[in-house]
Formats: C-alpha cells, sequence, structure tokens
C-alpha cells in the first residue's frame, strides 16, 4: 500500500475524492497494523484517545454522514448516555468486528457516492449548535468533510501509535508491504 493518493483517481472528481477519503482510512487502518487488542485499546499520551477507539469512531462518523446524505436514520445513533463509547471498543467488539464493520460503510459511501445524480445535491444537517439553523450541505462538501475528518484522525492514529512503540507510519507502510 502506498502512502499517496493515486493520480489516475478514476479519471474523474466523484473518484478522486473517494480515493481521498479511501487514502486517509488506510492510514488510520495502518496504524494499528501488528498490535493486540490490548495495545490498540491503550492510551500511551496525553490524549484519551486510543487506536481501536479511534477506528471505530471514524466507522461510525462515516456512516453518520452516509446516513444524512441518503436522508435515512442511522441504526447505530448514539445517545447521550452512550457518547464516551464512541471512542473506545465495548462488549464484544473487536477491531476486526470494527474494521469490517468499516469496509463495509465505506462500500456504501462508494456506492452513494456513485449513483446520486450530481455531487451538488444537498441535504439537511441536523439540528446541533454547530451548525446553522436550517443548514445544508453538498455531497462534495460531504465527502471533502470525510477527508478532512478522517486526515485529522490519521494524525492523531500516527501519534498515538509512535508513542506505543516508536513506529512511524512509512515503517508500517513497508510492514505491510513485506518490507
Amino acid at each position: 500500500m502506498v502512502a499517496l493518493v493515486p493520480t489516475e483517481a478514476h479519471g474523474d472528481e466523484r473518484g478522486a475524492l473517494l480515493n481521498f477519503i479511501e487514502a486517509q482510512r488506510a492510514a488510520i487502518r495502518r496504524a494499528a497494523h501488528g498490535l493486540t487488542e490490548e495495545q490498540a485499546a491503550s492510551r500511551p499520551s496525553a490524549s484519551e484517545l486510543s487506536l481501536s477507539g479511534l477506528l471505530k469512531h471514524v466507522a461510525e462518523v462515516e456512516l453518520n454522514w452516509l446516513r444524512l446524505a441518503q436522508e435515512r436514520p442511522n441504526e447505530r445513533q448514539r445517545t447521550q448516555e452512550t457518547w464516551g463509547d464512541a471512542f473506545r471498543l465495548v462488549e464484544d467488539e473487536t477491531i476486526p468486528a470494527v474494521l469490517d464493520f468499516w469496509a463495509g460503510v465505506a462500500k456504501e459511501t462508494e456506492e452513494f457516492v456513485r449513483s446520486v445524480p450530481s455531487l451538488d445535491d444537498t441535504f439537511p444537517l441536523p439540528k446541533a449548535p454547530w451548525f446553522p439553523e436550517d443548514g445544508r450541505v453538498s455531497v462534495r462538501w460531504m465527502l471533502l468533510h470525510l477527508v478532512q475528518e478522517g486526515a485529522r484522525h490519521a494524525g492523531h492514529a500516527d501519534i498515538v501509535r509512535e508513542s506505543l512503540d516508536g513506529r512511524t507510519s512509512f515503517e508500517l507502510i513497508a510492514a505491510e508491504q513485506g518490507r
């Protein structure tokens, strides 16, 4: 797996945006490469973040934005009582299960983006103090936001991983490629 987004990007804007999102997904997944569940759940820095918690969070955030764009209910929507569980694995959750869930979300995101008539199509934002009242965003905006969200958390994941065992993203890319 390379660290750069492929330049061919499927020849269109949708493909380019999806490739940039996938590059950020891969960076976050890579940060957990070769770790045990216990290592991935640890919080070795000043932050409350763990790698397994980041994996779960970004998967659920992507699903939430997808459901908003589809104007469908999110079956995994969190209540205030469970919001803290968004950043840690609970009960029988495991890294492989979270990765499988995220792969399904990623596939569904790509199918939706490929099928939407226009990236300029808009959908309403939910009521929240951080969104404008009666706000709407385009599918393009959502995709750019997913790139931003992924990049932010990929950086967090790099710091957490390096704090755990000193391994950097370039070392992890080589390890994934068997080098």
